[in-house]
C-alpha cells in the first residue's frame, strides 16, 4: 500500500491554516513544550524555580516528556497520516482545536498547585481517549486492518497513565503503580514507532536513495512486535527483574536484525539528513532495548537505560519524523531542508551521548551532564521551532488544502 505521506487527499479547506491538518498545531505543540518543559525541569529540579503542583517533580518530568511531548507528536502524526492510509477524514477545524486546547489544558493543571486533584487527573486522562475516539472510524473501517493496532496502543498508553495517576493520588503505592505506568507508556511508544518505522523508513529509503535495496522478511516483522509486546508485559507485571531483561536482549537482538534489512550497504542515506536522523533514531532504540536487557541483570543503570530510549530513540525519531512530514504536507521539497535542521539532529545526537554515558565515565559531574543534555536538547527543538514556525501558520505553498 503506498504512502503518500506527501501528498494527502483532497479535504474541504479550513479558514485558519493551524487547525487545517493535524500536524500543524501539534507538532507546534510539541516543539515548543520540548523547550518549556526541559528548561522548567532544569530550573525545578535545581532549585532555581520553586516547583509545585500535582507530581513530585521526577515524576513531573517523566510524565510531561511521556504523556506531554512525546504524546503531542503521536497525536500530530496519526491526526495527518490516517487521512493518506485510509483516504478517510479526520478532525480538522474546530474539533481539531478541541483536542489541541484538552492537551494544553492537561499540561497547566498538573502545575497548579491549587487545582483539584480530581480535575487535573480527569482532564489529563481525557486527552488519550478522546484522540481515539476521533480516529476510530477511519482507523477500525480503513483499507489495511493492521491500522487498527493504533487504537490498542493508544489505549495502552491510557492505561499507563491511568496506573500514574493512581499513584499519586496514593493508591497501590505499594505495588509501584508510576513506574509500570511509566515504563508501559515508554513500551507503548515503542510499539507505535515501530509500527510506522517500518511503513517510513524503507519508503522513504527507496525514494531517496537511487538503487537503495530493502530486505524484509516476514518472521522479522512479526517477531518484532511481538518480542516487544512480550517484554513489554513482563515488565509490567515483573519490573526490572532478569525475565524482563531476557525479553528485552531478545526484542532488541530482533530489531538489530530488522533494521540490518533495511540499511544494507544502502550507505546514500548519509548525504540525506531527512534520512539518516531516522535510522540514527532507530539505532538508539536497538541499543536502548539492549542495555534494557542489560539493566534486568543490574548490569547497567536504569535512569540511563531510560534515556537512551528516550532522549535518543523516540527523541531523534520523533524530530526526524516532525521535520519530514511537515515539508511533505506544506508543499515543500522534503530533501531542500538547509543546515539548521541537521544540525538540530546532530544537537539532539549529542544530547542522547552526554545524557547516558558521560555519567558512567564521570559520576562526579553527574549535574554538570544533565546540565548539558538539557542545554543541548533545548537548543535542537530552538532550531525547530524557529525553523518551521511558519510552515505550520502559513497554507501550503502549493495550493493544496491540509
Amino acid at each position: 500500500m503506498s504512502l503518500n505521506i506527501g501528498e494527502p487527499p483532497l479535504q474541504r479547506p479550513t479558514p485558519f491554516p493551524l487547525f487545517a491538518l493535524g500536524f500543524r498545531p501539534f507538532f507546534l505543540a510539541a516543539g515548543i513544550s520540548a523547550l518549556i518543559l526541559m528548561g522548567l525541569w532544569l530550573a525545578f529540579w535545581q532549585g532555581v524555580v520553586p516547583g509545585g503542583g500535582y507530581f513530585n517533580l521526577v515524576e513531573w518530568h517523566a510524565h510531561e516528556m511521556l504523556f506531554g511531548y512525546t504524546a503531542a507528536v503521536v497525536a500530530g502524526f496519526l491526526l495527518t497520516a490516517v487521512r493518506n492510509w485510509t483516504g478517510m477524514a479526520v478532525p480538522t477545524g474546530g474539533l481539531l482545536a478541541t483536542l489541541a486546547l484538552i492537551w494544553l489544558a492537561g499540561r497547566m493543571l498538573v502545575v497548579t498547585p491549587q487545582a483539584p486533584n480530581w480535575l487535573v487527573a480527569s482532564v489529563d486522562l481525557s486527552f488519550l481517549p478522546v484522540l481515539a475516539w476521533s480516529l476510530w472510524r477511519p482507523l477500525w473501517f480503513g483499507p489495511n486492518p493492521v491500522n487498527r493496532f493504533f487504537l490498542l496502543f493508544l489505549a495502552g498508553m491510557t492505561l499507563a497513565n491511568g496506573l500514574v495517576h493512581l499513584d499519586a493520588a496514593g493508591i497501590g503505592r505499594d505495588l509501584g503503580l508510576w513506574q509500570r505506568g511509566l515504563y508501559l507508556m515508554v513500551d507503548m511508544v515503542l510499539l507505535v514507532l515501530l509500527l510506522v518505522a517500518g511503513r517510513v523508513i524503507p519508503f522513504f529509503t527507496e525514494k531517496a536513495v537511487p538503487g537503495a535495496v530493502i530486505r524484509r522478511y516476514g518472521w522479522v516483522e512479526a517477531a518484532s512486535f511481538a518480542t516487544l509486546g512480550l517484554a513489554a508485559m513482563v515488565e509490567l507485571l515483573w519490573p526490572h527483574g532478569p525475565a524482563a531483561g531476557v525479553a528485552f536482549l531478545l526484542a532488541g537482538a530482533v530489531q538489530a536484525v530488522r533494521l540490518q534489512g533495511w540499511y544494507g550497504g544502502n550507505h546514500g542515506i548519509w548525504r540525506r539528513p531527512i534520512l539518516w536522523v531516522l535510522y540514527l533514531g532507530y539505532l538508539w532504540i536497538l541499543v536502548g532495548l539492549l542495555l534494557r536487557g542489560l539493566a534486568g541483570f543490574g548490569l547497567f543503570p536504569y535512569p540511563l537505560v531510560l534515556h537512551a530510549i528516550t532522549l535518543g530513540g523516540i527523541g531523534l525519531l520523533t524530530l526526524g519524523m516532525m521535520s519530514r512530514v511537515t515539508l511533505g504536507h506544506t508543499g515543500r521539497d522534503i530533501n531542500a531542508i538547509g543546515w539548521w535542521m541537521p544540525l538540530a539532529f546532530i544537537l539532539l545526537a549529542l544530547a542522547a551521548m552526554v545524557r547516558v554515558f558521560l555519567p558512567m565515565i564521570d559520576m562526579g559531574h553527574y549535574v554538570v551532564w544533565i546540565n548539558v543534555a538539557g542545554g543541548l536538547w533545548m537548543l535542537a527543538f530552538l532550531i525547530f521551532v524557529l525553523y518551521y514556525t511558519p510552515m505550520f501558520l502559513k497554507p501550503r505553498v502549493d495550493g493544496r488544502p491540509g
